[in-house]
């Protein structure tokens, strides 16, 4: 032990803030060689905007975009990186009966938080048939994605921070890096522990931002937590938020938050999102029957659940 404590004081904790993907990104891990870190830095930054470059749907020159712009009238080849991802994000449409669907954006496209804009109920009537991952075509051998319809739109929002923050850890790891913390967002990955003791990870208080709901110790795990407290506005009494129930083009409204951990950070990122939808008693079976999978849960009242293998936690 006292070695372990030598070695830990010798070392530099080395840390880089950045923005990207429409939020803040923390990359922190323990090494020894000052160059390797910096490499290692630059190297993350760079692959987390690579993918921001590809998979923004804010971007007109994305691959997205040139989904959304094309794949109506014809099969748009994309990566592999992306088409695996929107495969692996209708696996989750599919385990999900459909609360997790990047067509969403059909109706999301209409909002506009910022502005405190909304679509009207006409709006949401005319494109809501434009929701429904049936409506895309992959095709494994070409690489391709299509639409069956005109009015589809696909938003990987729900997922793309995950699987950035998985590439994140996958770089440190083969940097040699074996004590980090990756977080963009609400999506963060614990690689290793913080010192002599886990990370500690703070899940947010959706009502009150000057205290935390909990704290959680995490070691070699993913936790996600999605809120309707991230982009969102009010009006006459009712919050439109960012997180889409596909049912009805609408802002989900049984939970306040949600908070998923798991083995990694795509799946986390993805469960955090259907199970917001899906709302706790739903949401809350899902997680049950699901391996190596864990829930918190505020729902619309304030009250929080937990998957059934969690102990609860006196707030």
């Amino acid at each position: 032990m006292a070695l372990l404590f030598s070695e830990y004081a010798s070392a530099e904790w080395q840390l880089r803030e950045f923005n990207v993907m429409g939020t803040r990104a923390r990359v922190e891990f323990w090494s020894t060689d000052k160059a390797l870190s910096a490499t290692l830095h630059e190297q993350v930054e760079a692959d987390m905007r690579r993918i921001d470059a590809s998979m923004s749907p804010y971007k007109p020159d994305s691959e997205l975009s040139a989904i959304n712009q094309k794949a109506a009238e014809q099969a748009v080849v994309v990566s592999r990186e992306l088409f695996a991802l929107i495969k692996r994000s209708i696996d989750y449409s599919q385990l999900t009966s459909g609360a997790f669907d990047i067509t969403f954006s059909s109706v999301g496209f209409f909002y506009d938080y910022r502005q405190h804009q909304r679509p009207s109920s006409e709006q949401i009537e005319k494109h809501l048939a434009g929701i429904n991952y049936r409506h895309l075509v992959l095709n494994d051998e070409q690489g391709s994605v299509a639409f069956k319809s005109q009015g589809v739109r696909i938003d990987l929002g729900g997922i793309a921070k995950g699987h950035a923050v998985d590439r994140a850890i996958d770089i440190l790891k083969r940097g040699g890096i074996k004590h980090a913390y990756v977080s963009a967002g609400g999506d963060s990955y614990a690689l290793g522990n913080r010192g002599d003791r886990p990370w500690m990870i703070a899940i947010k208080h959706p009502r009150d931002k000057t205290r935390s709901l909990l704290t959680i110790p995490l070691e070699n795990l993913a936790i996600s937590t999605s809120g309707d407290y991230e982009r969102y506005f009010d009006e006459n009494g009712v919050r439109y938020h960012h997180i889409i129930n596909p049912k009805t083009g609408d802002s989900a409204r049984n939970s306040q938050s949600v908070t998923i951990l798991a083995d990694n950070s795509t799946d986390a990122d993805a469960l955090s999102t259907s199970v917001f939808v899906l709302g706790p008693e739903k949401g809350l079976q899902l997680i049950d029957k699901t391996p190596n999978v864990s829930a918190v849960i505020v729902d619309k009242d304030g009250k929080v659940h937990y998957s059934s293998d969690l102990v609860s936690i006196d707030q």
